[in-house]
């Protein structure tokens, strides 16, 4: 099994007194945390791919140094193994081929975890101003799609415009027969100008963003040494860039800050979900594939992690089997580690709650939230702009870069 695992607290902090969830106390919740999440004897298919890795890694069996280097020098070659012997035993056969045939697409490819890189950002670790040699503090990576040209503009101009963080946009590639054309020169063009494409040759679908996260992991690790956090999000999403950079400058000030930085993760952590089962959805796992509860992961719309945490998850990643499903792989991954995300009520990863979604001040409170379209974002950074109190004029780098955010915002 994956466990097992201590029951950790999930703080709920508010900010500006604005809650995601005004029905819950806002103080401390003790989430329901399973020794295992899913159903160790069940003959699902990934339960059976998981439980064939897992007695390589079992704390009980095995010490931690060796489960160290078992992972190092055995993890992908495990993963695969397992995949080779589950896929072909007779029964198991027969269930694969019931499979929705997007989730049998996805089969057919998920031990497979290296893609050629197709295009990177000119920056060792993402898109920055120029002249800057500073220890990077955060990186933004963005989960876009190829066509989402609009998006990742507005965000450029927005909360992710270099001077405030480094930036990456995170591609696979479309299906060009279903386009109509090649994106290849146009992304390259775009590149050559921001810097800030990272694209690699597979299949962007929804069941294959995992594949974004666990490479890049793997990119992150190589390229991103030094820098502190890490705020992995969709290309819809709002972020306050200041309260956010704000925020995680005081957490670096509390106590024991250092040991802290090992697991931290926040978001709008969702527990105790159960996968959906209706076949309409697109999050729609059938439990011949899985059965088991999820484990408590956050909202994929937007999530901030330490860049400590980042490389473990690149670590740890290699024990844990894809899953289709991005956010709730994460949250395997860091269950796997005994970790839990932190709950923060200012990540909207639903929208704003009914209670307060009239209120004009609202979007000045928060620090993330979705979705929202390429006009709203410019509209929202410009509102937040005039009312903001924490600009600081000396995360740019020279005066002309200041006289064009300011021109910009006029």
């Amino acid at each position: 099994c994956l466990g097992p695992f201590k029951k950790k607290r999930v703080l709920h902090i508010s900010l500006n007194g604005v809650s995601s969830r005004p029905e819950r106390a806002e103080n401390v919740i003790l989430p329901v945390i399973p020794t295992t999440f899913w159903e160790h004897h069940s003959s699902a298919f990934w339960n059976q791919l998981q439980r064939a890795v897992d007695y390589h890694f079992n704390p009980i069996l095995y010490s931690e140094s060796r489960n160290r280097s078992a992972i190092v020098h055995l993890g992908d070659s495990l993963l695969n193994k397992s995949f080779f012997e589950v896929t072909n035993m007779g029964h198991m056969k027969k269930k694969l081929e019931e499979l929705p045939p997007a989730m049998q697409k996805y089969v057919s490819h998920m031990q497979r975890r290296s893609y050629p890189v197709l295009i990177q950002p000119d920056g060792a670790c993402g898109a920055k101003a120029r002249r800057e040699d500073q220890t990077p503090f955060i990186l933004f990576a963005i989960k876009s799609s190829e066509l989402n040209i609009k998006n990742r503009q507005a965000i450029r101009q927005t909360w992710g415009q270099v001077g405030w963080v480094q930036g990456v946009f995170l591609l696979g590639k479309e299906d060009s027969h279903f386009l109509g054309a090649n994106m290849s020169h146009l992304l390259n063009a775009e590149n050559r100008r921001y810097g800030d494409i990272l694209q690699w040759d597979f299949e962007d679908t929804f069941f294959n963003l995992t594949l974004k996260d666990v490479l890049f992991w793997s990119w992150f690790s190589r390229n991103c040494g030094r820098t502190l956090f890490v705020f992995k999000g969709d290309d819809d999403v709002f972020v306050n860039t200041p309260k956010l950079i704000s925020y995680l400058h005081e957490e670096l000030k509390k106590p024991h800050a250092h040991a802290t930085m090992k697991e931290f993760m926040i978001g709008d952590v969702i527990g105790d979900a159960m996968p959906i089962r209706a076949k309409y959805s697109k999050y729609f796992v059938p439990d011949s594939f899985y059965k088991g509860i999820y484990p408590s992961y956050a909202g994929g719309g937007g999530v901030v992690y330490s860049g400590h945490l980042a490389r473990r998850l690149h670590h740890i990643s290699k024990t844990v089997h894809l899953y289709p499903i991005d956010d709730v792989f994460v949250g395997m991954c860091m269950l796997r580690l005994n970790a839990l995300p932190i709950h923060h009520p200012s990540f909207l990863t639903f929208d704003f709650p009914s209670t307060i979604k009239e209120d004009p001040c609202a979007d000045h409170t928060v620090l993330l939230v979705h979705k929202r379209g390429p006009e709203q974002l410019v509209e929202m950074w410009l509102q937040n702009s005039k009312f903001s109190e924490e600009f600081s004029l000396s995360s740019f780098t020279d005066k002309h870069e200041l006289w064009f955010i300011f021109f910009f915002l006029l």
